[in-house]
């Protein structure tokens, strides 16, 4: 054994040829290497957006650079980014060991990048270098950053640092940076303000929106992070860093709208932009750098239809001038091809050039109300409901009775009532919007008049996993479901428009879901990206199930809430929404081609949280039957215009299904002892009606003359979308905060 094994001579000398190797190759490599020109990738470009017909519709992204010398930058500044990324920078040769063996090794694995990199190496990234992640530009980074010092001071390399990188909003360089995020010059930033736009450098597009509440949380702890680096490095004392923390987070403007991007464009670009960064490997940062051509799938003519019938609604019913009521009321609305998925309009504010940057069509916030309750019957449909403690789910068709009361007592799957800390018995009782005594009806009425007390004890008795899962299946995203709770099945939760148009054009495509898309191809330098393909259709429900959920939507507007949307004079189904105390409104209609979700809100832009819309428009009660109705009516009138008059696909027989525990037996009466008023007779095919309040929960139109129409401006001025709020009465708690997730 011992004549084979290596002496520890043998060791050593294997050790020390290696070690003489491994140098010897980096002296080559060094000797080798030279600092490259400046690389022309850093000329930016524009990027072209266009329409879905090949049309330009808009040309944006020229990159915002200013370049300043070192000496205009606070000394203390420069050192919030020598603390946040790079504190050895004046004594380091440029390179950091440690970091370099780490991005090495994670990279010859097959990891994710590891950056490790000082400020010289990011400097020669950003002005030598190319942006890709691989094991040879990483070589080349390490060697050119070792001989860099020997050409340039360490002032240069800081001065191109702070020049070169991106710090989000289209801005390359601190001194634009300063002007996007504070308006003012570089010079006038403070400790704090620059500990802030230190930050942007590592995560640019999660720091670009800080300014929105709703975002700024990891903005604020990356604030907190350099601030303390500062302190930890000496540059702050401990106390001049807790006086900053005093002080408060430096929160910066409003992002500022670019050329060309008024109107609904801004919006139509903003998620174009975003999908294309979920769907390729282009980034914030390269789309800015531009040369991008983006084809949408954006509607020319329908966008202007949408705005327009937005407007011609705003006009009718706001006058925000003269009534204080009709101050910052909100539009949100998208229009979903069913067959495919794409997004073919948007209305999402009164535009960025008009100071509303929030995306009402592509961000959660706003309560869905009743127009949740599709899916609670379609789960009902798919599962069945357990009936009675202990055994198995019984069938359950549109034909099924339950009781429609108000203030009936809500109980589990176990047969035990529910708790509800609020109510004086200690037990929820559900209500509905007026003591209409409707006794036991079917769903099918129940969706009709949109009656809660039925729905939320269906949707206990399915149970919140099946009727979850069904949301999601036919597209709703799970992180704007509302947890579980009685109210989740009358609308509690919170998905953008989008999102809605898009899961109600699943029943509308007989239960085949296609996940919303608004870009079909993307070209760069003459060469198209991949993972542009239109999105497959996957089944989400059986066609029964949808076909039966639109006959039943039919319903609603032929006989019930939604009969406002019978003049628009073809097959169409939807159902109506509104939550507690007025703060949203919802009409969500299809046809066999489109499918489209109206949300109308208030809030007030320097209060985070929806308001009361009571006396919007006149009106004591804003339900989603009214003014959000009238705009889907009058786009989809034009949206349709010349399309052929589409049939939906009858729906099975199904049968009377099974009733809820104590429904009367065939024969015996079961009619409400108070009738709903009739609802509201609509004007002739074609023709936009005059809409009068038609509640969208049980009683029909409530109001018995038509609302006053009057004059106005506009439809308010813009407001985030990021409050609380419940939907259709009281469940077992309040909504959790929403937050803005690119929902496309």
């Amino acid at each position: 054994m011992r004549r084979w094994l290596p002496s520890w001579k043998q060791l050593l000398g294997l050790f020390v040829t290696l070690c003489a190797g491994l140098v010897g190759a980096a002296a080559y490599a060094y000797a080798t290497v030279s600092i490259p020109s400046v690389n022309p990738d850093t000329q930016t470009q524009a990027n072209t957006f266009y329409w879905s017909d090949g049309s330009q519709m808009a040309e944006v992204g020229q990159v915002d650079r200013q370049n300043v010398t070192l000496s205009e930058v606070p000394a203390s500044v420069q050192w919030d980014f020598l603390a946040a990324e790079n504190a050895s920078f004046y004594t380091d040769p440029g390179v950091d060991p440690q970091g370099i063996l780490r991005a090495v090794y994670h990279m010859a694995e097959g990891g994710e990048v590891q950056s490790g990199s000082t400020i010289t190496q990011q400097f020669v990234k950003n002005t030598y270098l190319t942006q890709s992640q691989t094991l040879s530009r990483k070589l080349d980074e390490i060697m050119i950053s070792l001989k860099i010092g020997r050409k340039l001071s360490k002032q240069q390399i800081l001065q191109g640092y702070l020049n070169t990188c991106y710090y989000g909003r289209g801005a390359y360089g601190i001194e634009a940076a300063s002007e996007a995020y504070y308006g003012i010059p570089v010079r006038k930033l403070t400790v704090s303000q620059g500990a802030f736009l230190a930050a942007t450098v590592n995560a640019p597009s999660v720091m670009m929106n800080a300014d929105d509440p709703e975002q700024r949380a990891p903005a604020v702890a990356r604030w907190k992070y350099v601030l303390g680096r500062m302190a930890a490095i000496g540059k702050i004392s401990a106390a001049q860093k807790d006086r900053y923390l005093r002080a408060g987070f430096p929160t910066p403007q409003p992002m500022h709208g670019r050329g060309s991007m008024g109107g609904q464009v801004g919006y139509l670009v903003q998620t174009a932009e975003q999908y294309v960064e979920q769907h390729s490997s282009v980034t914030d940062q390269g789309l800015n750098q531009g040369g991008y051509q983006i084809y949408t799938t954006f509607d020319k003519d329908k966008v202007a239809e949408l705005s327009a019938s937005v407007a011609k609604m705003g006009k009718q019913h706001l006058d925000p001038a003269h009534r204080a009521a009709d101050r910052n009321v909100q539009v949100g609305a998208a229009s979903v091809d069913p067959t495919t998925g794409a997004i073919v309009a948007l209305y999402g504010g009164d535009g960025w050039n008009k100071g509303h940057y929030t995306d009402n069509a592509n961000t959660s916030g706003v309560p869905v109300g009743s127009t949740f309750k599709p899916f609670d019957l379609a789960a009902a449909l798919d599962h069945g409901a357990v009936l009675s403690p202990g055994q198995s789910p019984s069938p359950i068709t549109p034909e099924s009775k339950f009781d429609g009361d108000d203030g009936i007592t809500i109980k589990n799957q176990e047969g035990n009532d529910l708790p509800d800390g609020s109510d004086p018995t200690g037990l929820l009782h559900q209500q509905n919007d007026t003591p209409t005594k409707w006794g036991y009806i079917t769903l099918r009425k129940a969706m009709e008049q949109s009656v809660n007390t039925p729905y939320v004890q269906l949707g206990e008795y399915v149970g919140y996993g099946n009727v979850e899962n069904e949301a999601l299946q036919a597209g709703l995203l799970r992180n704007t479901l509302q947890y579980d709770t009685a109210g989740f099945y009358i609308g509690t939760s919170t998905p953008s428009a989008i999102r809605m148009a898009d899961a109600y054009g699943t029943f509308a495509d007989q239960g085949v879901h296609h996940e919303p898309y608004s870009v079909t191809k993307v070209v760069q330098a003459g060469q198209p990206l991949p993972g542009f393909r239109p999105p497959a259709g996957t089944r989400a429900m059986p066609a029964s199930t949808a076909d039966t959920v639109t006959d039943v939507l039919q319903d609603v507007v032929q006989h019930g809430t939604g009969t406002n949307a019978l003049a628009l004079g073809r097959p169409a189904a939807g159902k109506t929404g509104t939550t507690d105390d007025y703060k949203s409104a919802w009409f969500i209609g299809y046809t066999p081609q489109l499918s489209t979700a109206v949300a109308l809100f208030k809030e007030n832009p320097k209060n985070s949280g929806l308001q009361s819309m009571a006396g919007v428009g006149g009106y004591s009660k804003v339900f989603g039957a009214d003014m959000p109705t009238q705009v889907w009516l009058g786009y989809m009138t034009a949206a349709l215009q010349g399309r052929p008059v589409l049939s939906f696909p009858a729906a099975p027989y199904l049968g009377k299904g099974t009733n809820e525990n104590g429904a009367p037996s065939p024969g015996t009466s079961a009619s409400p002892s108070t009738a709903p008023s009739p609802a509201s007779t609509p004007s002739a095919p074609g023709a936009t009606p005059s809409i009068t309040p038609c509640s969208d929960i049980p009683g029909g139109c409530t109001s018995p003359s038509p609302a006053p129409s009057p004059t106005a401006t506009g439809a308010g001025s813009w407001g985030g979308l990021f409050g609380r709020g419940k939907g259709g009465g009281p469940g077992k708690g309040a909504a959790p905060s929403a937050s803005m997730q690119p929902q496309n």
